[in-house]
């Protein structure tokens, strides 16, 4: 049955969205709560930060921190360790991020292309999305082989130096590519970090003609990664494929061949959420 209007408060908004949903102003935030949120992240993003340092990388006081973190570990979502002095996030973040994973089918429906993948190369298969400039690993379906490449659910990797990165790079649109790349800083990993933008525009342009990316030991010496995109219904790229393994065993030589699994493994995820794959012309 319908719910009438309230007469007193007007026409019934939508579940959900309060009165004033658009306005952002400070009225409508909770500045202890943004404050904690973002000591939360900083957090999140070290492996193991001392108070003092937080404090002073966040512009807060000791005082103000401590507090955060306290509050933070009251439910789970940052630990100490007392023994080194220094701050983690938490087991409970990662059921929050689990819970966050579960909103899409793409996770799900990755997991048996995946496992295909793996079993089809011998190598680690895995699923990234881009997230505010970079590349967050959201699956993985390792390799028994003793010596693996290891990307856990919610790492984060800089686009320019990962497989996954550049090939969502090279699938968009002009506009946002441009807009991107202004906010990068092209940090240099090791020797073989592409720090130029002229020259990523050249790999960008390679990898548009052959319809893969590789990551040539650009992020770590030893590894070799091959990456396609993943397309929705829009034909817009929404993830990356990739699998990736020591040089002794994904050579030169080799990485034609695997780029072919890789290819497969990213059409039939395309196909598997009702996507459209882009054709370059």
């Amino acid at each position: 049955m319908a719910i009438p209007d309230n007469p007193e408060s007007g026409p019934r908004r939508t579940r959900g969205r309060p009165r004033g949903w658009d306005d952002k102003t400070a009225q409508n935030t909770i500045k202890s709560l943004d404050r904690a949120m973002a000591v939360f992240d900083h957090v999140s993003r070290g492996s193991g930060l001392a108070l003092s340092t937080i404090a002073a990388e966040t512009q807060e006081s000791p005082a103000t921190i401590y507090r955060i973190l306290v509050t933070l570990a009251g439910r789970g979502l940052v630990e100490f360790d007392a023994e080194a002095q220094l701050w983690h996030i938490g087991p409970h973040a990662f059921t929050i991020g689990t819970r966050f994973l579960r909103r899409t089918s793409l996770v799900d429906r990755a997991r048996p292309v995946l496992r295909r993948l793996m079993e089809a190369t011998g190598e680690t298969a895995n699923l990234g999305v881009e997230r505010e400039g970079a590349i967050l690993f959201v699956s993985q379906v390792e390799t028994h082989a003793s010596i693996r490449a290891f990307f856990p659910p919610g790492t984060l990797s800089p686009m320019h130096v990962s497989g996954i990165g550049k090939a969502l790079l090279a699938a968009m649109p002009q506009d946002r590519l441009e807009r991107l790349l202004a906010g990068q800083d092209f940090a240099s990993f090791t020797e073989h970090t592409i720090t130029d933008r002229d020259r990523l525009a050249d790999e960008l342009r390679r990898i548009r003609a052959r319809g893969y990316a590789v990551d040539d030991e650009e992020r770590n010496l030893g590894m070799r990664c091959i990456a396609a995109p993943v397309f929705d219904m829009n034909a817009e790229a929404v993830a990356g494929v990739s699998l990736s393994g020591p040089t002794s065993r994904v050579t030169p030589d080799a990485v034609v061949g695997l780029s072919g699994e890789v290819i497969a493994a990213a059409e039939a995820l395309t196909r598997a959420i009702g996507g459209v794959a882009r054709r370059e012309v």
